[in-house]
């Protein structure tokens, strides 16, 4: 999806159509669009030439692409979890993996990166009522293998923000809400993770359209991507106009909302209450 990206902004800038892209490379114009698109494999010789085509002659990104296109067509660990994956998820979390910074707004439950193993046990069988004993464990066991991420050597920041419903409504029994707001308290204090908790008494405020995240990547010529889960799909817009319209929307809340100390003082507060 990021090399795709990378591929239509090359042609447009351009001028280039994708009919004749296309034929550059002996393929469809609906090829090309799947490729931009990121929903079909990459040949290297494509991508050579396709950026030849784009005047394209630097060495080094050159290189930076085509690395990026072998990148792109190995598996990753995620998709031994096909059989119980949506199909547009794994997508997302080849992009989490490859992000040097997450920015998400959650309104509905806690993000899935900060979940205890009993509240991902809990919203899994929420969500998925005619799901199997064995598939709940295998999307529980995929969301704790996604959390490594925010302890691995190379880790990414995570800034998040919570809205307090999220912390409000009940996954699970009351032992397993509190070990989850502990939890968040415990997380919290990590030095790549910022957590803010958007507190009722603030009223309406600019996460009106939902929960989203926003990756970004550490190759600086790689565009932000903002991910909105729906309930049959996802949506990943790249656009830079789409893009602004939620930073601005995230950084209102981060603006708005008590910070990381306060927020913690927060939770402390849920925690006695639970």
């Amino acid at each position: 999806m990021l090399l795709g990206s990378q591929l239509r902004r090359l042609r447009e800038a351009r001028g280039i159509t994708r009919e004749a892209a296309g034929y550059s490379i002996r393929a469809s114009e609906s090829k090309i669009s799947r490729m931009e698109l990121g929903r079909v494999s990459f040949k290297t010789r494509d991508v050579e030439d396709l950026l030849t085509l784009y005047g394209i002659t630097d060495e080094q990104e050159r290189t930076s692409l085509i690395a990026l296109a072998r990148e792109a067509n190995v598996a990753g660990w995620w998709h031994s979890y096909s059989d119980v994956l949506p199909s547009w998820f794994p997508t997302y979390v080849g992009l989490e993996g490859a992000a040097s910074l997450l920015r998400a707004y959650e309104v509905q439950f806690v993000h899935g990166l900060l979940q205890t193993e009993e509240y991902a046990r809990a919203v899994v069988r929420r969500g998925m009522k005619s799901a199997s004993d064995a598939d709940v464990e295998r999307r529980v066991a995929l969301r704790l293998e996604r959390q490594k991420y925010l302890v691995a050597n190379n880790a990414p920041e995570f800034h998040v923000i919570l809205d307090e419903a999220a912390l409000r409504r009940p996954y699970g029994d009351r032992a397993v809400m509190r070990g989850q707001l502990q939890h968040l308290i415990d997380v919290s204090e990590r030095p790549n993770v910022r957590l803010q908790v958007v507190p009722f008494s603030l009223g309406g405020h600019s996460g009106e359209s939902g929960s989203f995240t926003i990756l970004s990547f550490p190759e600086s010529d790689l565009s932000d991507v903002v991910y909105m889960e729906q309930l049959t799909s996802a949506l990943y817009l790249d656009k830079a106009e789409d893009v602004a319209q939620y930073e601005k929307a995230l950084k209102e809340l981060q603006h708005d909302s008590p910070g990381p100390s306060e927020s913690r003082d927060l939770l402390r507060g849920l925690l006695q209450l639970s």
